[in-house]
């Protein structure tokens, strides 16, 4: 297998100064998209953050999802997903119990509230992907939607090689 050197060598002018780099491009979509979409929630009161906890438990069975999934589905630090979640429950949009499962772990649920500001922080997601894929050619959309993909599973990959 090559080593990290050698794959360097092997591409010398991958990092020239005059090519397009992935981290640096990576990091301006998302810091530009994540901020776009902040504030055109911000009237909802909700983060980004929180929109997208919002989703996984909309997505999930109605019993919840633990705090450690939610961690895991973040890679976020479980404290700073507790935080978030204590935040979020103040805000009456959503709960923690025990896990009947496994009385160590909270299982957190989607309240009513957090049901409508879901649906409505939804539509402005949607809308503003629509918005951002539409600077690409309709027929290359899904392909690059997949492309991205297989990007964001080769570096989560790559966590597990070091």
């Amino acid at each position: 297998m090559p080593t990290h050197e050698s794959t360097a060598r092997s591409h010398p002018d991958i990092d020239a100064p005059d090519r397009r780099r992935l981290p640096p491009l990576l990091r301006r979509a998302w810091f530009s998209l994540n901020q776009a979409f902040r504030r055109r929630i911000h009237h909802l009161e909700i983060t980004p953050d929180q929109f997208t906890i919002l989703r996984w438990l909309t997505e999930s069975a109605h019993g919840g999802i633990t705090q450690k999934q939610i961690a895991d589905l973040m890679a976020s630090d479980p404290n700073t997903v507790a935080s978030l979640l204590q935040r979020m429950e103040g805000a009456g949009l959503v709960d923690r119990q025990p896990d009947p499962d496994d009385r160590r772990a909270n299982r957190v649920r989607l309240l009513p509230k957090g049901k409508r500001i879901y649906s409505h922080a939804r539509k402005i997601a949607v809308d503003l992907q629509a918005e951002v894929l539409e600077n690409l050619p309709e027929r290359r959309r899904e392909a690059f939607l997949a492309d991205l993909e297989t990007l964001a599973d080769a570096c989560r990959d790559k966590l597990d090689h070091i």
